[in-house]
């Protein structure tokens, strides 16, 4: 009789504790119900605005709006577990997931970095695909742009992977913002030379290149006094699309250059060696006929 009444006992505690605990299970899913549409309309709403900004990016737009889905969904569900009355097992939720949170920090810290990292790529834009670019030492054309990683063709034909962290941590140059680029040639004439017709031929021939810009200042400078040659170097402004074009109009000025230079009789300066004979001054060897002893 005793165990009967027990379980009657039980079965009433039971009971009443179904009816008390109802209505805070149909809150707490009215809770989930109510933040899973909120959640889905901040992602379709995201989907929608963000392309706007990252318009070349739609994984990004992805990522985005898939963040803000899952936050309102967890939310969501903290909430409702608030409601039931299991604060406890929230507690424990969040202590476990700040600990995970805190090794998950250490091993994604470098993942995170390069994502933001892309990201400020995407906002900024300081270069686009088909740009050439030198980025950590390696020079070549953007081939595709992520949130990891950024993607360069080298001119050897390697593609190289540069973590996109390392883009903002470090300078790198992009040729191709202008649409111009800058060809310095640098060079020497011997002592003999006539310094201003140099320059003047030297001028001539860069105004003969196809892609030079007219529009921008041929310079001309006389850079310092060598052992053996007076330096010079020329600077002009050339089209650019492609590393090509940087490469036909330097060697065009410099296969130009020099034939001009040999047709007037202008000498391109090398090292000259000179003997001493122990004479005072030196010797020219031509001079002098020279002497020899014979036994």
């Amino acid at each position: 009789m005793n165990d009967i009444r027990n379980i009657n006992h039980l079965l009433n505690k039971w009971q009443q504790s179904i009816v008390e605990f109802l209505p805070k299970v149909l809150l707490a899913l009215i809770v989930l119900i109510s933040f899973y549409f909120v959640a889905k309309f901040f992602r379709n709403f995201g989907q929608k605005f963000y392309p706007k900004i990252f318009k070349s990016k739609p994984e990004a737009v992805k990522i985005i709006a898939s963040f803000i889905y899952f936050f309102f969904l967890f939310s969501g569900a903290f909430l409702a577990l608030e409601v039931l009355g299991l604060e406890s097992l929230l507690t424990k939720l969040l202590a476990g997931a700040g600990i995970v949170g805190i090794v998950a920090g250490f091993a994604f810290k470098d993942i995170a970095s390069n994502a933001f990292a892309g990201f400020l790529l995407n906002v900024q834009h300081p270069f686009k695909i088909g740009d050439w670019v030198e980025i950590d030492n390696t020079f070549g054309v953007i081939e595709n742009i992520s949130l990891i990683t950024t993607s360069v063709k080298t001119v050897t034909g390697q593609e190289v992977f540069i973590p996109n962290q390392l883009i903002y941590n470090n300078t790198f140059t992009n040729y191709s913002t202008y649409g111009k680029r800058r060809i310095v040639l640098k060079s020497g004439v011997s002592y003999g030379d006539d310094l201003t017709k140099v320059k003047s031929v030297a001028l001539d021939e860069v105004n003969k290149i196809d892609s030079l810009l007219k529009n921008e200042t041929i310079d001309f400078y006389y850079t310092d006094i060598g052992a053996s040659t007076y330096n010079f170097e020329v600077r002009f402004w050339i089209n650019f699309k492609h590393q090509k074009d940087f490469l036909e109009a330097k060697s065009d000025i410099i296969i130009r250059i020099k034939k001009r230079f040999e047709d007037e009789n202008i000498s391109i300066a090398y090292n000259v060696t000179t003997l001493d004979f122990d004479v005072k001054g030196g010797v020219n060897i031509f001079d002098k006929p020279i002497h020899t002893k014979t036994q």
